[in-house]
């Protein structure tokens, strides 16, 4: 009798199935895989250790400082990064310096040493500055001194070339020992091919100019050693894509004052870089630091050099909280 009972049972569901089937108005049934099978969204791009920190728990970007040196000494005191003996008293902060350090002003050589001498009082005490390349670090090491002045020769008067290949008979007598110095293998230029041009801390990317989708797929670790290998003089040229218009320490994008920023792009990069936020120099803001599309870029380069005019201000990071810091009165 069971066995009777199931066998009805079988052929009614049979019948059914194939009815259906034979239907006109029949709809084809979705087969999903199992949830573990999905596709998954991407994961963001992997950066290399040296492109990459853990957020400490003060952090704090300073914009461009364009060779003035005490300029630089209040930025990096209203920091809380060092007292007036320019001793490091920042402890266990990080401080990222946004690039274009030099040009413009006279102190060049003093500001990049000085940047050299805290780095190392940081690392006693816990904490890092770390200074990144502006489209003036990278023209000065293409020979390119339209904005230097006659005192930032004069500091670099006495370096020479150190290879005896290299002739910079053609320049004029005043500016070839700052060729020497920043000339790819020269000994400014080795300094800064120790330098990223960008970082990624925690959820904040930091870039001089900015970054598009394009240079994240072009791989920012590769053009980045690229970049170390031109400088130290082993490797013919810069990468093209960081020199060009639209390169990482080129781009206005996202800092123009005349131009809407490109949030779209803005935020693909962002996204394939598992960042919240990018913090960018290079384009001077008027009105002081700055944000824009909702959040995920801060424009810093306030001018604050004699050559410019403008502030003293920088951005300090905790956590998710990111707060303009503005001098109040000048000292």
């Amino acid at each position: 009798m069971l066995r009777a009972t199931v066998s009805a049972l079988v052929g009614s569901v049979a019948l059914h199935l194939l009815a259906a089937c034979g239907r006109s108005d029949a709809q084809e049934i979705e087969v999903r895989p199992p949830a573990a099978l999905q596709p998954s969204k991407p994961l963001p791009v992997a950066l290399s250790p040296r492109l990459t920190r853990a957020p400490p728990e003060r952090l704090v970007a300073i914009g461009d400082l364009h060779g003035d040196l005490d300029h630089a000494r209040r930025a990096l005191r209203l920091a809380g990064a060092i007292d007036d003996r320019d001793r490091w008293v920042g402890g266990r902060m990080m401080v990222v310096q946004t690039g274009d350090a030099i040009d413009r002003g006279d102190d060049d050589r003093a500001i990049l040493d000085l940047i050299e001498a805290l780095s190392r009082q940081a690392a006693a005490a816990g904490g890092e500055i770390i200074a990144l390349l502006g489209n003036h670090e990278i023209m000065n090491a293409a020979l390119d001194f339209r904005y230097v002045t006659a005192a930032g020769f004069a500091s670099f008067s006495l370096f020479e070339a150190t290879d005896a290949s290299r002739s910079l008979a053609e320049l004029a007598a005043p500016s070839r020992g700052r060729a020497a110095a920043f000339a790819p293998g020269g000994s400014y230029a080795i300094l800064e091919s120790g330098r990223p041009f960008v970082v990624k801390i925690g959820d904040t990317v930091f870039v001089h100019g900015g970054v598009l989708p394009k240079h994240v797929a072009y791989g920012l670790d590769r053009m980045n050693d690229e970049l170390d290998g031109w400088l130290a003089g082993k490797r013919r040229d810069a990468p093209a894509i960081l020199v060009a218009e639209d390169g990482p320490v080129w781009t206005r994008a996202y800092s123009s004052e005349d131009a809407p920023p490109d949030c779209a792009d803005l935020g693909t990069a962002l996204a394939e870089l598992g960042a919240k936020r990018m913090v960018v120099g290079h384009t001077v803001q008027h009105r002081g630091v700055n944000s824009a599309c909702d959040g995920k870029v801060w424009r810093i380069d306030v001018g604050l050099s004699r050559y410019f005019g403008g502030p003293i201000q920088a951005l300090e990071i905790r956590g998710d909280d990111v707060t303009p810091l503005r001098e109040t009165a000048p000292k």
